[in-house]
């Protein structure tokens, strides 16, 4: 099923858009060096609180910790979000609440904190624990496998250990912005692998290939320099992602042999982004497969509006569908 909501607006605050996913550089050129040297700036100023105006105020009703995972060779942070004590909407605080694992979006770069508008107001009013992974982020050493490892170990962790986090591992679903759909969906399709079931799967508009026809579809020509995300970025997200030698199918979910019965999803596209064709051929995809899919268009919305509320008023409405999806799915 597909729909598209809201009339075409122009696009407005281009210089805010453009300035909170860091302004213009030679993405082309670019060393390992300056990467890091640009992540470590661009992530402090996304953690700020002077981002808020552009990321929004959580919601009161939630909690916010980071905690320290204990993953197979490694530790990982990840920032939980529960409801606050006595403020789940119900009088009570209860054990058993849905769970939630997001993956921020960003590719190269990002945080869990720029997330922080949407995933609180989640566990708050759902109520549900929300746990954002925050994963390596992709560099010469960091291919793509690494962030999906990552999402996939929380996941398997926190419901393997649903009752010390509180939740009701048969109430599981992920959630993914950007190249974080895209951990999340390959993560979705390990899950299907192997018999870990999920209730739904929330993609924001996400990458799904990095094949080389991943730049093969109107909208990267249409929006190739689009205020949020351009071409040139995308091409180092697709440089970083795939080690050479690696089969850059085996980690496009557009393009991998079996999908293993995806639970049902919503894919949120923004219409003015370069990677607006990837989310709806892969709704379609889902939906030859046989999943409930719900694939919404937000007209004159750019690249990772859900991340800045404070620009972007659809962002509102894409809150909101994406409360009522899980709140949906997740019913006990």
């Amino acid at each position: 099923m597909s729909k598209v909501t809201g009339a075409e607006q122009p696009s407005t605050d281009i210089r805010l858009r453009r300035q909170a996913l860091g302004g213009d550089r030679d993405w082309s050129a670019m060393t390992a060096e300056e990467l890091f040297a640009y992540r470590e700036e661009e992530n402090r100023r996304r953690s700020s609180p002077e981002m808020r105006a552009i990321t929004g105020i959580p919601d009161p009703g939630a909690e916010i910790r980071w905690h320290q995972l204990a993953l197979p060779g490694r530790r990982l942070p990840v920032r939980v979000y529960r409801p606050s004590p006595g403020r789940d909407r119900s009088g009570t605080d209860r054990p058993g609440l849905p769970l939630v694992v997001h993956v921020h979006g960003g590719g190269f770069v990002g945080t869990a904190v720029q997330s922080d508008w949407v995933n609180s107001h989640l566990a708050a009013r759902l109520p549900a624990v929300v746990v954002s992974v925050e994963h390596r982020l992709l560099d010469p050493e960091n291919p793509l496998p690494a962030a999906v490892d990552d999402c996939w170990d929380v996941l398997r962790l926190v419901v393997r250990q649903a009752a010390q986090w509180g939740v009701d591992p048969a109430r599981t679903a992920v959630f993914g912005e950007s190249c974080g759909a895209l951990i999340a969906a390959l993560a979705t399709i390990r899950a299907g692998e192997s018999g870990l079931p999920l209730r739904a799967q929330v993609l924001v508009n996400p990458v799904v290939e990095v094949t080389e026809t991943m730049f093969d579809h109107a909208s990267m020509t249409e929006h190739a320099h689009s205020p949020t995300l351009t071409v040139a970025q995308l091409r180092l997200v697709h440089r970083l992602a795939v080690s050479p030698g690696a089969d850059p199918r085996a980690l496009s979910p557009l393009h991998v042999d079996n999908l293993n019965a995806p639970p049902p999803a919503l894919v949120l596209v923004p219409t003015r982004d370069p990677l607006a064709d990837h989310g709806r051929r892969y709704a379609e995809r889902l939906q030859a497969a046989g999943t409930p899919t719900r694939l919404t268009e937000y007209p004159g919305t750019g690249h990772a509006f859900l991340s800045m509320p404070g620009v972007v008023p659809q962002a509102e409405a894409a809150r909101a569908e994406t409360f009522e999806f899980l709140r949906g799915h997740l019913a006990g």
